[in-house]
């Protein structure tokens, strides 16, 4: 079959199987909170009220709901929304009542007072024993990865496990760098969350990366902007160091000789970035050449680069999407998220057909929302703008291959060529 065609049904097939299991879904959650409407005793009218004075020094209330124990008012807030929603969590911070302040429908502001059950989560303990077997697992199997990938099999040769290591620690320092970010900041803001899962796989690259839970409710859009940014920043301080010195070590091949390649080679001008980091640690060598047969240590820290660029994707649960969300509100991140992942599967049909398995794995696991923040109404602040702005211009500088214009000027050739 055309392999266009074959993605194209395959992405049908996927899109049908995930809009059915949705609609199952949303009748299921309407069916429970229809239950829940029933079964709930309503709220009595003098209750109503007071929970009605309470909020109306903080906001001009036009209208509510009532969804068995759950209360939404509607209108306007009289001041700043940090401040408002402040004053919002101190009235109630003795009841069992959490507080939410999201966008209303109209231009207005819903306030959600959910009781503590159902905002709050369940106790819960870190599986320390998990944490580590699955830790020491990703090792293994990184190293088994980067021994077999230098010619070396560890069950014939396990004495030669060194050879593997180079890629192995870098890749985990790597990754363990980003999710440790994460992991950090979140506490730092107060955010319960577990330490990171690794995924260790015993073939291809070695494992399928890490990540974190967050057990709670984030505070507010700067908060989840802050741990959103910070894995991966943190992974870079890492990976750019990896690949600058793996690339001393890697081999330099002609472009006459590129196509007869049996490691991997990787063309000099097929990212921006990659191209610049190439010139600064190999300089001239890299002139009348367009590909590199990395070493390792290259090796890891370029699959850092391309785990930060897949991470910085603005779509739905993954780092860019927070991010996105944290710059430009729930509900604009929401149309960006769906755009992006329409553009990332245009890419993979039409551009690399390696992209298509990331971009199933993003459809499924990141989809197109995220979750609400506690107070989605405070801006994030020009500092922070200024920094997602710079996380989205690394995004591009890794995805983005060096023009035909440029390639002269960064002593690489173009990938167009």
């Amino acid at each position: 079959m055309n392999a266009f065609l074959f993605w194209l049904i395959l992405m049908l097939v996927f899109v049908l199987a995930y809009g059915l299991g949705a609609q199952r879904t949303a009748v299921k959650l309407r069916a429970e909170r229809d239950q829940v409407g029933r079964a709930a005793p309503a709220i009595a009218p003098e209750t109503l009220a007071a929970l009605q004075a309470r909020v109306a020094p903080m906001l001009g209330i036009s209208g509510h709901k009532v969804i068995g124990n759950i209360v939404q008012f509607s209108g306007q807030l009289r001041g700043q929304p940090d401040e408002m929603f402040g004053k919002i969590r101190e009235a109630f911070a003795r009841d069992p009542i959490k507080p939410m302040l999201l966008e209303g429908d109209q231009g207005d502001v819903n306030l959600l007072l959910l009781p503590a059950e159902k905002a709050e989560p369940k106790p819960w303990r870190v599986n320390w024993p998990l944490h580590w077997f699955l830790f020491f697992a990703t090792i293994a199997t990184t190293t088994w990865a980067g021994a077999l990938d230098a010619g070396v099999n560890l069950l014939e040769q396990p004495e030669r496990f060194a050879v593997g290591l180079p890629y192995s620690l870098a890749l985990m320092l790597i990754l363990g760098s980003h999710e440790l970010g994460h992991y950090f900041t979140a506490r730092a803001h107060g955010i319960r969350v577990t330490p990171p899962y690794f995924i260790p796989v015993p073939f291809s690259l070695g494992t399928f990366g890490a990540f974190i839970q967050i057990k709670s409710v984030t505070p507010n859009r700067r908060a989840l902007f802050d741990v959103a940014v910070a894995g991966p920043l943190a992974g870079l301080v890492f990976a750019i160091p990896a690949l600058l010195i793996g690339l001393r070590f890697s081999e330099v091949v002609p472009a006459s000789a590129a196509s007869g390649l049996d490691q991997f080679g990787l063309n000099v001008g097929s990212s921006l970035l990659f191209a610049f980091l190439a010139t600064i640690s190999l300089g001239p060598s890299v002139l009348g050449a367009n590909h590199l047969v990395l070493h390792p240590l290259a090796f890891a820290g370029w699959l850092g680069l391309i785990v930060t660029a897949l991470n910085l994707l603005p779509i739905g649960q993954l780092d860019g999407g927070h991010i996105s969300h944290a710059l430009f509100g729930l509900r604009n991140a929401r149309g960006i998220s769906m755009v992006a992942m329409a553009g990332l599967f245009l890419l993979a049909l039409f551009v690399w057909p390696g992209l298509m398995f990331w971009a199933f794995i993003v459809f499924f696991i990141a989809g197109t929302r995220d979750a609400p923040a506690a107070n989605e109404l405070t801006p994030v602040g020009l500092p922070r703008q200024l920094l997602g702005y710079f996380a989205f211009f690394l995004l591009l500088l890794i995805i983005v291959p060096v023009p035909h214009a440029l390639y002269q000027v960064m002593s690489a050739h173009s990938a167009y060529l």
